[in-house]
């Protein structure tokens, strides 16, 4: 014989068993330097043109497409050569889904609300693309002698788009 409790001791149990078992999956949750770690390295605050320069070879999403950043004469940020870039919606039907390009690079530390260190690009070939026209900035991961560049878009998981450095060029 089941009994039935009264509505405000069911309100406090269903509060007490009910409630703690919907917010356990957030505990698990990660934070986004904590997602990023744990498939790559330290998200990077501050980083130098210099530990930069490099190739950098595709994981996950980003497999196949490279990117090169060179550095101009000791100066913050310098040239940058991608290949098998993804192309922004507005240029898919003129270039494809992915296109070689060239242009320039620079490197701002994280500051207030943007607390992490960040690559941006300015591509100019094989056009010149305006701001949001394809990926241009990437988020720097740095520890255990690895250096990332990644689309920081989903700060509960791995980015699916990442890139390792493979020849450090300092």
């Amino acid at each position: 014989m089941s009994r039935v409790l009264p509505a405000g001791r069911r309100l406090r149990w269903m509060t007490a068993v009910v409630v703690p078992a919907l917010l356990s999956p957030l505990a698990g949750c990660s934070s986004s330097s904590t997602a990023v770690e744990a498939c790559m390295a330290k998200q990077a605050d501050s980083v130098s043109s210099t530990d930069l320069t490099g190739t950098y070879a595709g994981e996950g999403d980003a497999k196949g497409t490279t990117i090169t950043l060179t550095s101009t004469d000791g100066r913050p940020g310098g040239t940058v050569t991608v290949h098998r870039w993804p192309t922004g919606d507005w240029y898919k039907s003129e270039l494809g889904a992915e296109f070689n390009g060239s242009g320039t690079w620079s490197v701002r530390s994280g500051t207030g609300s943007d607390a992490h260190a960040r690559v941006r690009l300015s591509l100019t070939e094989p056009r010149t693309f305006l701001n949001g026209d394809t990926l241009d900035k990437l988020s720097i991961a740095k520890g255990a002698g690895q250096t990332y560049l990644y689309e920081d878009d989903d700060p509960d998981v791995c980015p699916k788009f990442r890139l390792k450095m493979t020849t450090s060029r300092h």
